[in-house]
């Protein structure tokens, strides 16, 4: 569920958190993501998070930080995330047992997709599924 398969992915969602420490809690405790770095400014917020899961990534900050993509973050609404895993119950059941808010218990979806959604603690939804797009190579 967790880890990161090699290489490097091509495609990484970037988000802003008030509180990027507690969402990487978060994310590593109830959705299974890896820390792959961890990169603190000098009063201890995130100037630069990576995690893992399979082999995908998502990068990550704290607000308010300045610069471009602040900026540019500063109007922005809330993120939806999607993410491939293997066991979709079983992953829906460890974000569970850490207090996330479930929006959508696992559902088969028409497509063949079995799949839930979940909020983080700053309101970006994150939807688990088993459907993986194939991009042709």
């Amino acid at each position: 569920m967790a880890g990161n398969a090699g290489g490097r992915p091509s495609i990484c969602p970037t988000l802003q958190y008030a509180d990027a420490k507690a969402a990487i809690r978060q994310l590593t405790d109830a959705f299974g993501f890896t820390e792959l770095a961890v990169y603190e400014d000098e009063d201890g917020s995130v100037a630069h998070a990576e995690l893992v899961q399979g082999n995908g990534a998502v990068m990550l900050g704290s607000k308010g930080k300045g610069g471009r993509f602040d900026e540019a973050m500063a109007s922005g609404g809330t993120t939806g995330v999607y993410v491939v895993v293997a066991d979709v119950d079983a992953h829906h059941r460890r974000a569970v047992e850490h207090g996330a808010e479930i929006l959508m218990p696992p559902t088969d979806q028409d497509y063949g997709s079995r799949d839930y959604m979940a909020r983080d603690l700053e309101g970006n939804v994150w939807s688990f599924g088993t459907y993986a797009p194939e991009v042709p190579g």
